[in-house]
């Protein structure tokens, strides 16, 4: 005789399991912002899946550290935010090239669609510099107080398609 589990009883049971093969592989809370995408895009990938949280999402072939954004949204779109103010715009520019946006060589962006990657680009940190930096500019020159001073910006489904290659269609 099969005796069903409740659909409670199952996701319990899964996301034990989950947690447990993240614990056995060092690779931290599954549930934690985006982690369990960034577990499930490297192996998609065929990547390294980080250490830690902060820093590289994940390492490629050639153990460079790669950047992922997800988005589970109709387009493909991908969103820098909370990215901390230096004291001038060259201290920034420098800050965004060397610690945050090109520090990670490719930066790759997924669609997910009832748990399930539809699409994958990949684009160079150069070309998302070249995206990034104007409105960053813009917004960092901009005097008004905020209640949260960093800078972001989303980069557009047109511009990932126009500049962006595609890696992976589902």
């Amino acid at each position: 005789m099969m005796i069903l589990m409740k659909p409670e009883e199952k996701y319990q049971q899964l996301f034990e399991q989950m947690y447990q093969i993240c614990e056995e592989n060092n690779w931290g809370d599954p549930f934690s912002y985006a982690r369990s995408r960034e577990i499930h895009l490297a192996g998609l990938l065929g990547h390294r899946v980080a250490d830690d949280y902060s820093g590289a999402d994940a390492y490629d072939n050639n153990n460079n550290p790669v950047e992922y954004k997800s988005t589970i949204g109709k387009k493909l779109t991908a969103t820098y935010n909370g990215i901390s103010v230096q004291n001038s715009w060259e201290e920034q520019v420098t800050y965004l090239k060397e610690n945050k946006i090109g520090k990670y060589k490719h930066h790759y962006y997924a669609r997910y669609k009832s748990g399930k990657v539809i699409e994958v680009y990949r684009l160079h940190a150069d070309v998302v510099l070249s995206i990034l930096l104007p409105p960053l500019k813009k917004q960092f020159e901009d005097k008004r107080v905020k209640k949260d001073p960093r800078l972001g910006y989303t980069i557009s489904n047109k511009l990932i398609l126009q500049y962006g290659e595609k890696v992976y269609a589902g």
